[in-house]
């Protein structure tokens, strides 16, 4: 492929350093000749009758669930269930969720420690957390409550097991829910020991357990004192994993169920005290769990998290998307054959177009719907469905590769920044900013917002001009290593690129601890 086709992204001129952490996000499974013929085999024999019996047992749960709950008022419901319900009810499912997993190829749960009373630690967290199959750990902590997004109670049997648990639900279109759900586990976790413990899964997403993400707050809001719980698979083959980027969900489920025999290792640690400060500051409790979890498994700690669908890594003060975005959009306009460089942006600088998805594929000449709709759906919408012009021509000048870093900071600049009405500077203000750092770098806008205002600190504007953007994007120690690492093209023979690998010293996680390397080639 030759400089300046659309995804040809790579970083240049890197400075040697350690080899970087993990990409947690990531799953390969590599099979042998002689384990394919194995999984063939097993798959066609052993997979189907496991899968089929574990789904009738999954249905035979509900009668269960519903009978502890039936006839119970939602008031009733906001306190712990007791009585013949809670004793039969609790039994029935702990003996069938036992089964199910057996039926699977859980063969063996292996428990190491001794679990904390509800006294001792009201609340649990487990991790790493890499695979659907995560919940079996609920097994040896005797059925704690959980927190789970409210959309599942309309999913069959599942909802039917959150009712069952009195789950505590959070739903990600109420921006109160977030609130009501910090008090309810405050609640629950200072009553005394009279609600059952509290499991979360800290990570809040899966990866290969190959790292432990960045844990979020939720379980540590509370103060109280925490009991971590690790979850390993010591298998030879790691059919579990359910990553971002690896087997989808059938595949795993298939994989697993080929095997003769998968193994659980349950650890129960030390109940964690949190200090006065920690007990004040969530984040710092967190992030202090993160360190001793993530050194009893022998991994990193890192600051990837998830926010929305992308994974992402905190660098300086900035959130950055652990892979370019435009490297999708890339794809997406390679394969159609288009080259950005021929496309006529006709972005007028500092005022907004807004373009339709029909108007997008004319400006483009793109034909094909399904490429239409793919490159159409990076870009932001409004409530009409438009997108702006300008973030078209500057993703479009990213992919062609044909400028240098300074003119394309200078393009930026020029699209997004705004006349002032005195004088005849213009000054980039949060919104473009936060739309060019979103574009470029796949930062989440309200991450860019507050960088905004902590550069335009130093002046007396709320504004960016064109040398202060271009000290931060190319100057600045670490944020110029960033843009550099997205954005400068590779200088390649035709038929070659540069793409760096999800775990390469040159992508954000290298950048997060100050280092880069230069990476492998790898075939287009």
């Amino acid at each position: 492929m030759s400089q300046g086709s659309p995804g040809d992204w790579a970083p240049l001129d890197p400075t040697p350093g350690p080899p970087a952490s993990p990409n947690p996000f990531v799953h390969e499974l590599h099979l042998s000749r002689l384990q394919r013929v194995k999984f063939c085999l097993l798959g066609a024999l052993l997979a189907p009758i496991r899968v089929l019996l574990a789904f009738i047992v999954l249905f035979l749960l509900w009668p269960f669930a519903w009978l502890q709950v039936a006839g119970l008022s939602e008031e009733q419901l906001q306190e712990p269930i007791t009585g013949w319900r809670k004793t039969v009810c609790h039994n029935g499912v702990l003996g069938l969720s036992r089964l199910l997993f057996f039926l699977l190829g859980f063969l063996r749960i292996r428990v190491r420690g001794q679990r904390a009373s509800r006294l001792q630690a009201p609340v649990l967290v487990a991790a790493p957390h890499s695979t659907f199959f995560d919940p079996i750990v609920l097994l040896p902590c005797d059925l704690p409550k959980v927190v789970s997004r409210a959309e599942n109670l309309s999913v069959p049997v599942i909802g039917a097991l959150l009712r069952f648990n009195q789950a505590i639900l959070v739903s990600r279109h109420d921006p109160a829910s977030r609130r009501r759900v910090v008090e309810e586990v405050r609640r629950r976790a200072t009553s005394g020991g009279k609600w059952p413990q509290v499991l979360f899964f800290p990570e809040g997403t899966c990866s290969n357990k190959k790292a432990l993400l960045k844990f979020k707050p939720g379980a540590f809001i509370a103060g109280v004192p925490v009991q971590p719980v690790l979850i390993r698979y010591p298998n030879s083959l790691d059919t579990t994993s359910w990553a971002w980027r690896g087997p989808g969900v059938l595949k795993v489920l298939w994989l697993t169920a080929s095997q003769p025999c998968s193994i659980v290792d349950v650890e129960f640690l030390p109940v964690y005290h949190p200090s006065p400060e920690e007990s004040r500051d969530p984040t710092l409790y967190a992030n202090n769990v993160q360190r001793v979890m993530a050194q009893a498994l022998g991994i990193p700690a890192t600051e990837c998290e998830f926010v929305g669908s992308l994974p992402v890594i905190v660098v300086g003060r900035l959130k950055v998307a652990l892979e370019p975005q435009l490297w999708e959009l890339g794809k997406v306009l390679r394969k159609a054959g288009l080259s950005p460089g021929y496309v006529d942006a006709g972005a007028e600088p500092g005022r907004s177009r807004m373009i339709s998805q029909e108007e997008f594929a004319r400006q483009l000449q793109l034909s094909d719907p399904q490429t239409v709709a793919g490159a159409f759906g990076y870009f932001q919408q409004d409530t009409k469905g438009l997108v702006d012009f300008r973030d078209v021509a500057l993703a479009l000048a990213a992919l062609d590769g044909g400028r240098s870093l300074e003119e394309l900071t200078r393009l930026a600049f020029e699209l997004f920044a705004e006349e002032q009405a005195e004088g005849p500077n213009h000054l980039l203000y949060k919104d473009g900013f936060s739309t060019i750092l979103h574009l470029l770098l796949g930062s989440p806008r309200p991450a860019a917002t507050a960088l905004h205002a902590e550069l335009c600190q130093a002046g007396s504007s709320q504004g960016l001009s064109l040398c202060q953007f271009q000290n931060f994007s190319l100057h600045d120690p670490l944020y110029g290593k960033l843009f550099s690492t997205y954005l400068r093209p590779p200088h390649t023979s035709r038929g070659t690129s540069q793409t760096p690998n999800a775990s390469s010293p040159g992508n954000p996680t290298a950048l997060a601890n100050g280092t880069v390397q230069a990476p492998k080639q790898k075939g287009d």
